[in-house]
């Protein structure tokens, strides 16, 4: 169903947002809105909410059954905005989860599990958000696909991830949080903003009155930012995504400076969590 805006589709489904777990899908340019919609239904998401220009077209299988709400997405701040006025209107307790065009959430055991499934075992753990790291993905062959975008050849770097101490507004280092960092943001930091080069994103969460997403991919609940409870390792997932190898190659200021994303630690992505679990880019926590 086709919404004008967000006041139209909160004014008429608002009612659907507490089917949960939600998926907000963010489509900046329709690259690969299809097969993320086909992936994320696969997950198991029984509410897909895709925000798009009006002028972005969407139609076929994948479609049947997706919310559409007309949104600039080129606007900066509107996704945020948007996740945020959500928040405020699903019922309290509903799982949400965002993303982008070109992004495929994956968390363990995701081939025979569903995402319901998984949320339930997180809640029984008093665990009301999940940490996702952003695993750039990108072609191999810049020649044949010149936008880095691949889902058949598609690889990703099995090194050169680190973390750094996550500080409050005293210099102080936070509980159980931290600034994860890798991926195309690390190798071609020169191109990438400072401010957006970190790959952790809090994409997993339960509404709740008064909660907002902040610009930074963290929540108000500085509760709900910390990788793993007081007492053992908690579930975490990974959001594969093209974006960030679509943005390097679509940015005249990168484009011309980038002739290949491959190097040594380049392998191929065979698309299944325990890949991502070997690599150490996810924990599977207490869930076996």
């Amino acid at each position: 169903m086709n919404h004008a805006d967000l006041d139209d589709f909160l004014a008429r489904e608002g009612g659907r947002l507490g089917r949960g777990p939600v998926a907000l899908i963010f489509s900046e340019d329709g690259v690969e809105l299809p097969s993320t919609l086909a992936h994320h239904r696969r997950l198991g998401f029984p509410t897909l909410v895709v925000f798009a220009p009006v002028r972005l077209r969407l139609e076929g299988p994948e479609a049947e059954g997706v919310l559409r709400v007309g949104l600039d997405t080129s606007e900066p701040g509107a996704a945020v905005a948007a996740v945020n006025r959500v928040i405020a209107a699903a019922a309290p307790g509903t799982w949400l989860y965002y993303a982008y065009n070109a992004e495929y959430l994956l968390y363990p055991f995701c081939e025979t599990r569903t995402v319901g499934e998984m949320l339930a075992f997180h809640a029984e753990e008093r665990r009301e958000a999940m940490v996702t790291y952003v695993i750039d993905l990108y072609a191999a062959d810049l020649a044949r696909a010149p936008n880095a975008v691949d889902r058949d050849d598609a690889h990703l770097d099995r090194a050169g991830y680190y973390a750094l101490a996550r500080r409050d507004r005293w210099g102080n280092p936070r509980d159980r949080q931290l600034d994860f960092f890798g991926g195309l943001r690390w190798r071609f930091e020169e191109h990438v903003p400072a401010g957006r080069r970190r790959i952790d994103r809090v994409a997993l969460f339960r509404a709740r009155p008064g909660l907002e997403l902040r610009p930074d991919h963290t929540l108000s609940d500085e509760e709900m930012n910390t990788y793993a409870c007081p007492w053992h390792h908690n579930l975490t997932a990974a959001i594969c995504s093209f974006r960030t190898a679509k943005a390097l190659r679509t940015n005249p200021g990168s484009r011309d400076a980038i002739t290949s994303f491959h190097w040594r630690n380049s392998v191929r992505f065979d698309w299944h969590s325990q890949q991502l679990m070997d690599l150490g880019l996810m924990e599977p926590g207490q869930w076996f």
